[in-house]
């Protein structure tokens, strides 16, 4: 009913600016084009601040004002000048034949670095973030406690402008810096550690698995084509190896790699949320930190951080 409205208003505005016999844009701030009736941009003076055209096609439009953001309110496209000193808007009231184009289907693969995430980690002992006393060799230092990650392939489909599904791969390392003076040992048929007489400086526990995650990406535009990203999915691991990493005054730095015990496969989900390619993320894993029977039972690892890339 508005549209109508406004339709019929506008109409009788162009009408009478006709029929007054005035030449065409003359000092107007405002035009009015009606379809297509061979009025072009060119003809608007630089005085002219907006341009409202009815019943003329996306497509023309799309050509004819080239470089300037085009904004779409189901039927209603918006074409709005970067130009500060004049705005220039075309509104579409309907296209030739009632209908405004659908944003096309897109599939995309190939190697593109994203969702790089540097966050903190966690075990949760028995769902506790307290660890008992049977795992106090894996008591860690909460604040230099990481996770670091990225994908670095991805297969993504785009259904909408506010859909998209992408299958990635990438690196995901997790590093938990111990409390102890403990090392972990290499060949081990279950997770040992050694306690150490020396004191170190640093003493780090790491794995690091190759991450195939699945997302399911939400949108929602928000302003200037800019969107707000709600992105959930699972998250598969397959474990690449395990490393330990310790400073001390009378070794110097060491550096030891092995499986450790770790879990060969980890699957859990996550939960991303951005704005403008920047956001945060949580991830939760569902199985045990280390293989059965080969280390702690029920010790599970989640990790939330900042992203950058949805």
């Amino acid at each position: 009913m508005k549209k109508t409205i406004i339709t019929a208003t506008l109409s009788v505005l162009a009408l009478v600016a006709q029929a007054q016999n005035r030449p065409a844009f003359k000092d107007k701030k405002t035009v009015i084009l009606l379809g297509k009736t061979g009025q072009s941009q060119d003809s608007v003076p630089s005085s002219t601040k907006t341009i409202i055209r009815i019943g003329a096609s996306p497509e023309q439009d799309s050509l004819q004002f080239k470089g300037k953001t085009v904004i779409q309110v189901g039927k209603t496209v918006i074409i709005r000048s970067r130009n500060l000193d004049a705005t220039v808007a075309t509104v579409t009231l309907g296209s030739a034949n009632g209908t405004v184009a659908k944003p096309k289907k897109s599939v995309t693969i190939g190697f593109d670095f994203t969702r790089f995430d540097l966050g903190f980690s966690r075990y949760l002992d028995q769902g506790s973030f307290t660890l008992s006393p049977a795992n106090a060799n894996l008591d860690f230092l909460p604040s230099k406690t990481s996770n670091v990650g990225f994908d670095f392939f991805q297969f993504k489909y785009k259904a909408s402008d506010k859909f998209r599904f992408y299958i990635g791969a990438g690196l995901d390392w997790n590093h938990i810096r111990l409390n102890n003076n403990v090392t972990f040992q290499k060949n081990q048929a279950t997770l040992t550690a050694t306690p150490e007489v020396i004191n170190f400086t640093k003493n780090r526990f790491s794995s690091r698995y190759l991450r195939i995650p699945i997302g399911f990406d939400f949108t929602k535009t928000i302003q200037n084509d800019n969107k707000l990203h709600l992105v959930l999915g699972p998250e598969f691991g397959f474990l690449l190896n395990g490393k330990v990493k310790q400073e001390s005054k009378e070794r110097g730095k060491e550096k030891f790699k092995d499986d450790y015990n770790f879990n060969p496969f980890r699957y859990g989900g996550f939960v991303r949320v951005g704005y403008k390619g920047w956001g945060i993320y949580t991830k939760y894993y569902f199985n045990d930190v280390f293989a059965k029977g080969q280390g702690p039972a029920d010790l599970k690892n989640m990790s939330f951080g900042l992203s950058w890339g949805l």
